[in-house]
């Protein structure tokens, strides 16, 4: 039986693409009137990049060298993230604001990068 790294460039760029999401979600609190709501998903947003810095500092050099690759791949599945949903709210729903829609396409394309990588785990 090998023992799980529990540091690997796919759960940094996972933490990055976390650490987007959250910041994609700011304006909808900031438009709302959700202070409490914002400050602690700063609090949130600041406890995770910093997860991710150590992570990435305990990251071997070849390790390091996999996440620019990782993080195109990110961009490619934000970019997928914002067809999906804007198809999906052209056809399905009334118009929505801008600040709805880039944190669920945020939020679409971080699931999707995140299922790629547990899909190419499996093979």
């Amino acid at each position: 039986m090998t023992q799980r790294v529990p540091y690997s460039p796919e759960r940094v760029s996972i933490a990055i693409g976390l650490c987007v999401v959250m910041l994609s979600a700011l304006p909808r609190y900031m438009v709302g009137g959700y202070e409490t709501r914002q400050t602690l998903l700063l609090m949130a947003l600041a406890f995770v990049a910093g997860a991710a810095f150590l992570q990435w500092r305990m990251l071997s050099a070849s390790a390091r060298k996999a996440l620019p690759r990782l993080l195109r791949r990110l961009v490619v599945m934000f970019v997928m993230g914002v067809m999906v949903m804007g198809a999906w709210h052209g056809l399905f729903t009334d118009w929505i604001s801008w600040q709805v829609f880039i944190s669920h396409a945020a939020t679409c394309g971080l699931l999707f990068h995140a299922v790629s990588l547990w899909w190419t785990s499996r093979d």
